[in-house]
């Protein structure tokens, strides 16, 4: 033949080039059915990340002798009440504050196209045409009621359809890992359940410490901008709470907002605090909490982070960035699994993680 005709390198490049191109062309189908049918996907998602931060407060209700279906509605309602009550108050903290942290950011490109003149000319000229630009760029989604109703209900239909999945993954989740061994072959049931459990347990860790760490954020950072009388301290809390789920960017994103509304209406040594403050809790999370938080999930290394917000951004706008962090766990949760397996030759294939 005349693959025998080829060096053995060659013959290496060229079977993992196939390799890549398969796993790559796998990877768009999958993607491109995502979206085809993003109004089934994206509940089901959502619901899948619902369950990985509710489980454990089922389980303790079941502990508890609670039946599966009783200790899955009460965790329903929970999340219900929870869900309401701080997008209440997150809500209401927004729009109480909105118009102060509006202004003060007003305030701040106008002091900064004053300090830097030509340079800064292009914020003077964002700040003083805000309602222009958002007619330009929000024309689309203010074209007429019926496209904004159409919108609403479809946020609601989605939240509705990923609470009702949330109740059926946590009732049935002890019957997952029977369905999952019965779907694959009998020679790889091992394998398949201890991948999937691998990938769960990634998620579960992701969303939990994530909302840990979210809250801290937001209390020192709330806490904070209240001490040094910054306005919108609690929408400003609160949007570093949001964003925390958006690792690494949202922290940016959020804590430039909070030194420009501290720097424009408290002066620069209000705002040279705030700045402070915001770094050293981002401190405080990069090198103490995520990895006392998070060390018994799958670590990703930021450029790897980043990436897969910009590819889940591309693809799927602000759901995308929010999904891209958990699912690229569990695709790392899945690959210490197969490597811990196949990766040492010689190595026996462990049992299904717990």
């Amino acid at each position: 033949m005349f693959s025998s005709l080829l060096p053995e390198p060659v013959r290496r490049l060229a079977a993992w080039c196939a390799v890549v191109l398969l796993v790559t062309g796998v990877a768009a189908v999958g993607v491109w059915l995502c979206v085809t049918f993003q109004a089934a996907v994206t509940p089901a998602l959502l619901a899948l990340l619902g369950a990985a931060l509710l489980g454990p407060m089922h389980r303790r209700l079941v502990r508890m002798g609670v039946s599966r279906s009783l200790a899955a509605a009460l965790t329903c309602l929970a999340v219900v009440a929870v869900v309401g009550g701080a997008t209440y108050v997150v809500v209401g903290a927004l729009i109480d504050t909105g118009d102060q942290i509006v202004s003060a950011l007003v305030r701040a490109g106008q002091d900064l196209a004053e300090h830097f003149g030509a340079a800064g000319t292009s914020l003077q000229d964002l700040a003083s045409n805000a309602k222009e630009l958002l007619a330009k760029f929000g024309g689309t989604a203010a074209s007429g009621v019926i496209t904004g109703i159409s919108v609403v209900g479809e946020m609601i239909a989605t939240a509705i359809l990923a609470l009702v999945l949330i109740f059926f993954f946590l009732r049935d989740s002890h019957r997952i890992a029977g369905a999952l061994r019965a779907l694959g072959p009998r020679s790889a049931a091992d394998t398949v359940e201890a991948m999937a459990r691998r990938a769960f347990l990634a998620v579960e860790g992701f969303m939990r410490g994530t909302t840990f760490v979210a809250l801290i954020d937001a209390v020192f950072i709330t806490a904070a901008l209240l001490a040094l009388r910054v306005p919108g301290a609690l929408g400003l809390g609160a949007l570093v709470f949001i964003t925390a789920y958006i690792p690494y960017l949202g922290a940016i994103l959020s804590g430039a907002v909070a030194v420009l509304v501290a720097l424009a209406d408290r002066g620069w040594v209000i705002g040279l605090w705030v700045l402070g403050v915001v770094l050293a809790v981002q401190m405080l999370e990069g090198y103490v909490l995520q990895p006392l938080i998070q060390s018994r999930t799958v670590q990703m290394h930021p450029a790897v982070v980043m990436l897969a917000i910009t590819v889940g951004a591309s693809v799927a706008g602000i759901l995308g960035m929010l999904l891209a962090v958990p699912m690229t766990a569990a695709a790392f949760g899945v690959a210490s699994e197969l490597r811990a397996r196949y990766g040492a030759p010689g190595q026996a294939p462990a049992g299904p993680a717990g």
